[in-house]
């Protein structure tokens, strides 16, 4: 199949041509993040003829990401969120050149991959993400397509867009601890028109056409089939070196310790120790210690007076990442003997059980 039967449709469009398709041949896209965002903004992007993506990810797909991430299949469960989104790609179009990094996002790895692509896409659900992305696009001056959904209602603008207004211009305070998809629950449905809103703003500064969303923020409701565009200046007259960039994250990811569960088992009797869970209420399965505690991290901040900074303190959430992040909070607050549980819940359930069963057959 040639080029231009691929693209024919849109091609024929006089705002695209035979001009802005090899633009978008020759351009470099960043989407961070895998999950229900990059569900419709890989495949548009790809569609359309993007000759170059990069998807970043080290998380793995679990049953409970289907019902909006919906480039996945029941198959596809346990396996590379970052990986099997190439290889849907690859179906889609095999022109397209995918670049996967099974890993997370850190101050560490940002420039080296920032600096490869020209437009960089948020598809993430974490706030500390977002302003480690909108820095990173400030130092190695790349436009950021941002994406939030909370419940029914989802945003989108364009960030540093031709020296436009940043992420901290509409949100100076990046202490907010904000629900991600996980804690406030979502609709597949939200995420799918909001990625698609973002893949819009992708295509058309690479194509040069349309007015972009930088300065502005759109706002939709599924709900009410109700949307709102919203003017904001540039107030932010922050400055970021790659040096202050550097010492902000580096630091900071460097500080959040990590445990395996197992090498732990033996405190689960210890009064000295806390093991906090930061998952919501209903989150499967229980996991219950006579020295545990419960506080979901959308509740943290509110709630941080219930733990003893004297104490140390495991953290878990479902899988390892949201349990970073209240490992973050806590330091913050002067919190000094915290530690994340790598694996979460799934992992130590699994531990648990196999330590149960151990005993059982040795008595």
């Amino acid at each position: 199949m040639s080029g231009t039967e691929r693209y024919n449709r849109q091609i024929i469009l006089p705002e695209i041509g035979d001009v802005g398709q090899y633009k978008l041949l020759k351009s470099k896209v960043l989407v961070i993040g895998a999950g229900g965002l990059a569900a419709s903004i890989l495949p548009y992007l790809a569609a359309a003829g993007i000759g170059e993506i990069g998807i970043v990810d080290d998380d793995v797909i679990e049953v409970s990401n289907l019902h909006r991430q919906v480039i996945y299949k029941t198959s596809s469960v346990g396996k590379g969120k970052a990986a099997e989104a190439k290889a849907m790609i690859s179906e889609l179009n095999p022109q397209v050149k995918v670049n996967v990094f099974s890993e997370k996002l850190a101050g560490k790895n940002a420039f080296s991959l920032f600096e490869k692509y020209d437009i960089i896409v948020d598809a993430t659900d974490n706030i500390s993400i977002k302003y480690l992305i909108n820095d990173a696009c400030l130092v190695t001056n790349k436009p950021m397509v941002y994406g939030s959904i909370f419940r029914f209602q989802g945003q989108v603008s364009v960030f540093n867009y031709q020296n436009g207004p940043t992420y901290r211009c509409l949100y100076p305070d990046d202490n907010s601890n904000a629900a991600n998809c996980e804690d406030a629950g979502v609709i597949g449905v939200s995420v799918g028109i909001i990625g698609m809103f973002q893949a819009n703003e992708v295509i058309k500064m690479i194509l040069g056409i349309g007015e972009v969303l930088s300065g502005k923020i759109l706002v939709y409701n599924i709900l009410k089939n109700e949307q709102q565009k919203y003017d904001f200046e540039k107030t932010s007259t922050l400055e970021i070196t790659k040096e202050d960039f550097e010492k902000k994250y580096n630091s900071v990811e460097n500080q959040i310790k990590e445990v395996k569960f197992e090498s732990i088992l033996d405190e689960i009797e210890n009064d000295a120790v806390l093991f906090l869970d930061v998952r919501n209420e209903e989150e499967l399965p229980k996991i219950k210690f006579k020295n545990s505690i419960q506080i979901p991290l959308m509740n943290l901040e509110n709630e941080i007076e219930k733990l003893d900074k004297k104490q140390t303190i495991y953290i878990f959430c479902q899988s390892g990442i949201r349990s970073k992040i209240a490992a973050e909070l806590l330091q913050k607050n002067q919190f000094e003997n915290v530690k994340s549980i790598i694996g979460g819940a799934l992992e130590m359930k699994h531990l648990l059980i196999e330590k149960k069963n151990s005993h059982e057959f040795t008595n």
